[in-house]
């Protein structure tokens, strides 16, 4: 399907791996023009470079999302170049395991200021440059914690609840403005995050078995690309009057009845 995403500029956080690295490849594909931001610059340009072999166009920007002015700065980067923001997929983020009886009130602010804080700091830069555009997007990548909780991850759980709490306020907010605010949920993703928590196991293939057993869609994890292809289409058109909505992509995990499992 054409997505009508050509020569659309849409910066995606923590574009350089996992999930935003799959949709930054993705949309690239449609004929976008991705903008990877996030800490790692020497990861942001090798996939920058990557893709511009491949005849793409795309731009690598290093910051430090949990800063506001590295945050403002990635946007006039952005706007220096290609002059339009069309999309801001705000995903970046790390599970730290700041719990309630394993953090401390400071892990708790700094897990805070890395998890949610750059989902608003992001939006409120980029905001003039999508009221300019006839159809923009945000898109919060967040997680089925932020509904379900997980244990032993209080300030993660609660960025991820924030992020969703944060599509349906921006939704409503920017309605005058006709810019589409969505959020997407995964549950289990293979990710190299979540590859490198597997390994923390003695014995991570049972573990990971143990884990897809319970997905009710054909016992298997959601790929980062399946996130990918729903993050663009509720960026393009053909989902032009979707807005404020929490999409589940997970195979059913988070909502279907544990009994089928």
């Amino acid at each position: 399907m054409d997505l009508g995403l050509k020569n659309k500029v849409i910066i995606v956080t923590g574009g350089y791996s996992g999930i935003g690295e799959a949709i930054v490849r993705e949309a690239a594909k449609e004929g976008a023009i991705p903008v990877i931001v996030g800490r790692s610059g020497e990861r942001g340009r090798a996939l920058e470079g990557e893709l511009k072999q491949q005849g793409f166009d795309c731009l690598s920007v290093a910051a430090e999302l949990g800063e506001a002015g590295q945050c403002e700065q990635a946007i006039a980067q952005t706007l220096a170049k290609y002059h339009r923001i069309n999309a801001l997929v705000n995903n970046a983020g790390l599970n730290d395991g700041v719990g309630l009886e394993s953090g401390s009130p400071q892990k708790f602010m700094d897990s805070i200021q890395n998890n949610i804080f750059h989902y608003y700091a992001m939006a409120h830069y980029a905001l003039p440059a999508l009221k300019q555009e006839s159809d923009s997007s945000i898109i919060n990548i967040s997680s089925k914690t932020g509904v379900t909780g997980q244990g032993g991850t209080s300030a993660y759980v609660a960025s991820k609840a924030g992020q969703l709490g944060l599509a349906r306020e921006w939704a409503v907010e920017l309605l005058p403005y006709k810019i589409r605010v969505n959020a997407i949920a995964p549950a289990e993703v293979m990710t190299p995050l979540y590859e490198k928590w597997l390994n923390t196991f003695e014995n991570p293939a049972e573990k990971l078995h143990e884990i897809t057993k319970r997905i009710p869609l054909g016992k298997r994890m959601t790929t980062s690309e399946e996130i990918a292809y729903m993050a663009l289409f509720l960026i393009s058109g053909k989902s032009a009057h979707t807005t404020g909505q929490i999409i589940y992509v997970d195979g059913g995990y988070t909502h279907l009845d544990r009994a089928i499992t």
